[in-house]
């Protein structure tokens, strides 16, 4: 596995063999920078994957919100409305929980 290297100023993640000379975000001296531990950079790893389902995840739960929207506007028969309003509430739980895994895996430090 690779190191990787944390600012303790801004957070900033990299990889690399040693720390930069300067953060590429804050522009924080190298020695701002410590290595991750094993445990925590599998971590940051694991969570790239997970991350980015969260991502698809949240947007493909607004399109769910989006098409139930428009089943509503047309709103044929009770069955039909009932169905598109629960999968419109359904897709906003979807979205608004993956959008909080994301950001407690960003409070973590795990992006």
């Amino acid at each position: 596995m690779k190191k990787l290297w944390k600012c303790s100023v801004c957070g900033y993640t990299m990889e690399g063999a040693e720390a930069p000379e300067n953060c590429p975000k804050c522009g924080a001296p190298r020695e701002q920078f410590t290595e991750l531990s094993e445990e925590a950079a599998k971590k940051v790893y694991d969570s790239y994957v997970t991350n980015d389902l969260h991502m698809e995840l949240a947007v493909l739960a607004e399109k769910m919100i989006h098409l139930s929207r428009k089943g509503i506007e047309i709103n044929l028969d009770p069955a039909c409305l009932a169905i598109f309003q629960s999968a419109e509430a359904a897709g906003y739980v979807i979205k608004e929980k993956s959008k909080a895994e994301i950001a407690g895996h960003i409070s973590k430090g795990k992006w």
